[in-house]
């Protein structure tokens, strides 16, 4: 008989030594330890089988684990709110209020009497706090959602009055007239695509009118031959004035001059104002609206809030951002061009070390996430062959950037410095050009 130390067999690692290793210890935080127990006993009855070796089994069971979802991306595209990326990139602080809140929370109790409380009441408080324009405050769970709440419970079954030229479509195939619509209400559009006057509004309002809406274009310009209404002459027309502000900014930021903030819409004379969180305020996805008292509690009061309520963490989160404006979105948009170019020349030389063949070039940055459209911020990137593209976005941590004139930019704006070790690994790890 042959010794039977020789069988490969008695080789293969046992099932608790393989889930303490590192990687595999870490799959099991992120996907459960049934699944990947399931995985390793998988690659251990391959090696018995002989259909690999023994040494393979540990890469074998984290190569049959599915990638953790969502994968965390470094934003290398030079669009500081991309949509397809979540928008704006959470702060540190708001990370720790949602981790905080993940278990049991005093979301709507107070701790002092032992009684329910306001719901999300730090939220809330902070945001007034930030826009004391207003004089009371909600949140939903989304932009689109703000909107169809303030049309469903001040204008069900009567007019909302809108511009043809603010009539757009928000994304994916979604239209403002369509969401209108689906709330019961009825739209009465005034003026043309290019031009809507004062006098288009006042002939349009009457006994059915629910209010006058405004709309941000804020992912297209037209120029030319164009006028709008400002909101302090649709005040004028005595019916309360929605304005659908969009990107979320709440004050006014010298930056994106042509962006409407949400304390100088109220000031103007807007009855409401709706916004998103997750744009430039730098927060989570949440749907704001601020301004009078009495259509603020008609909002919070209607039975449809219930059904658009915000969770623990989104509360948290918000008014973790709202109590930290030093946001990842703030600081994207406010880095200095000398500086990025500084550090993006850094990591050039830092790869360039290693044979591969990178230049810095200049580049062009934007908001994105459908804020500010026409606003271009100077910036700078690394420039790689076009063949890196796709194996730095399928890397770990994927690393993605943007194709231009046969060129791979990397615009470090949207990375955080700490990663840039992280993207100097990644680009190493693409077999270049030496």
């Amino acid at each position: 008989m042959g010794d039977g130390c020789a069988d490969p067999r008695r080789r293969v690692p046992r099932t608790d030594a393989l889930l303490a290793e590192p990687r595999l210890a870490a799959a099991v935080v992120s996907l459960g330890r049934d699944r990947v127990k399931a995985a390793v006993r998988q690659a251990q009855d391959r090696a018995r089988r002989g259909e690999i070796d023994p040494d393979q089994v540990r890469d074998a069971a984290l190569a049959a684990l599915p990638p953790a979802a969502p994968r965390a991306v470094l934003n290398a595209t030079g669009v500081v709110l991309h949509t397809n990326l979540g928008r704006a990139a959470l702060s540190d602080a708001a990370v720790t209020a949602m981790v905080a809140a993940a278990g049991h929370t005093d979301v709507e109790l107070d701790l002092r009497t032992g009684r329910r409380a306001r719901r999300g009441r730090d939220a809330l408080d902070a945001l007034a706090a930030a826009v004391p324009q207003a004089e009371a405050v909600h949140v939903v769970n989304n932009g689109a959602a703000a909107l169809v709440l303030a049309a469903t419970a001040l204008a069900a079954g009567a007019e909302i009055v809108v511009s043809r030229g603010e009539l757009v479509e928000i994304g994916d195939g979604f239209r403002l007239p369509d969401l209108i619509v689906s709330t019961g209400a009825r739209l009465r559009e005034v003026g043309t695509t290019n031009r809507s006057t004062l006098a288009d509004y006042a002939d349009a309002i009457g006994p059915d009118t629910g209010f006058v809406l405004k709309v941000h274009p804020s992912n297209f310009q037209v120029s030319g031959f164009t006028s709008a209404v400002p909101v302090r002459r649709l005040a004028e027309l005595g019916v309360p004035v929605v304005v659908d502000i969009g990107s979320g900014l709440l004050a006014a930021d010298a930056l994106l001059p042509d962006e409407p903030d949400a304390a100088s819409t109220l000031t103007a004379g807007a009855a409401l104002v709706t916004a998103s969180g997750d744009k430039l305020l730098g927060g989570p996805q949440a749907g704001l609206l601020l301004g009078r008292a009495e259509l603020v509690d008609r909002l919070r009061r209607h039975p449809l809030a219930r059904a658009l309520r915000v969770d623990k963490l989104t509360l948290a989160a918000l008014a973790a951002t709202l109590g930290d404006p030093a946001t990842p979105t703030r600081a994207a948009l406010h880095t200095d061009p000398a500086s990025l170019r500084e550090r993006t020349e850094r990591l050039r030389e830092a790869i360039a070390a290693d044979g591969h063949k990178v230049e810095v070039v200049p580049s062009v940055a934007v908001v994105g996430g459908g804020g500010a459209p026409g606003v271009e911020l100077d910036s700078w990137a690394l420039s790689l062959p076009e063949h890196y593209a796709r194996p730095l976005r399928t890397g770990e941590p994927p690393v993605l950037g943007r194709v231009t004139h046969g060129r791979l930019l990397l615009d470090l704006r949207c990375v955080p410095p700490h990663a840039d070790d992280a993207v100097r690994a990644a680009v190493l790890a693409v077999p270049g050009e030496h």
